[in-house]
């Protein structure tokens, strides 16, 4: 019992720094993005990802373990990462960091869509209901009948579907390759393609002396948010997980609110609690498949 409390105590930890991580890589985005587009600054993040990853490889000596099959799962579920990614740091700077953050939570009802095509999973009546209660939230934070769909909720949106694709062929990797082997391909791969989108018209930015320290924090809460969230996965049900992730909005909330006097919009916060809610009900499901 004591040991079942240590191993949830733990969970909370990790899902307090996965919260801290993505707020922060939330507030650092907007930050940079006066100065570096989004494709510079998914450069700079991939290339001090990178570094710290082979460092990792080579102070651990683990480069005999990093594998060599399944490239193209690789380079896809990249282009799922990198996609989702530059749409998301393009939506903070457009519409307010709680309806960003708000879509983003339709993320685990596009992979009820995406896992029977790409892993073969059933789709239940069960999964679709959950999905259509969810795009019913989805609906309420974009608010298109008020506003109309704008560059920045369409972009949200499109993330939240480029994060599902990784994630599913994250799961798809991850029953023949180590953590490890994803993480150093990730950061190889985005850096590869950071540098042919932020360098097409042969002028890529360099961070200023300001923006440094912002670029550094993106790269490091990137990687510190997923060994969190992979971590506390670990160590706890996702039915605690879960609950606690969603703490990220209201958090999202009064940063927002605080430092850039966004208002807080029922319909956002209603909306979330929907797509919530439907997410939670999913992974009751599976839980209790009868």
């Amino acid at each position: 019992m004591a040991q079942r409390q240590i191993q949830l105590t733990k969970a909370v930890f990790y899902m307090t720094g996965a919260i801290a991580s993505f707020v922060a890589m939330a507030v650092a985005g907007r930050a940079v993005s006066f100065q570096l587009d989004t494709f510079e600054i998914m450069l700079f993040r991939s290339f001090i990802g990178f570094l710290l990853v082979l460092g990792f490889i080579l102070v651990r000596g683990e480069g005999k373990n990093i594998s060599r099959r399944h490239m193209g799962v690789h380079v896809v579920r990249n282009l799922f990462h990198f996609s989702g990614q530059n749409l998301w740091f393009f939506a903070l700077t457009v519409i307010p960091l709680a309806q960003v953050f708000a879509l983003e939570f339709t993320t685990p009802l596009w992979i009820l869509i995406l896992s029977p095509l790409i892993l073969g999973e059933r789709l239940s009546r069960k999964k679709i209901s959950v999905g259509l209660i969810g795009f019913g939230g989805a609906l309420l934070v974009a608010q298109p009948a008020m506003s109309g769909l704008s560059l920045g909720v369409i972009s949200a949106a499109l993330a939240a579907v480029g994060f599902a694709g990784s994630i599913v062929l994250t799961k798809k990797l991850t029953q023949s390759e180590t953590i490890l082997t994803v993480l150093f391909y990730m950061t190889l791969f985005q850096l590869g393609f950071g540098i042919i989108c932020a360098g097409y018209d042969g002028d890529i930015a360099l961070p200023s002396a300001q923006n440094l320290p912002w670029v550094i924090l993106i790269a490091c809460a990137g990687l510190a948010a997923h060994f969190s969230l992979t971590a506390a996965l670990s160590l706890a049900p996702a039915t605690l997980i879960a609950p606690i992730d969603f703490i990220r909005l209201p958090a999202i909330v009064v940063i927002g609110f605080i430092f850039y006097s966004e208002p807080v919009d029922a319909l956002v916060i209603l909306g979330a609690g929907i797509i919530f809610a439907a997410n939670y009900v999913n992974i009751l499901g599976e839980r209790n498949p009868s």
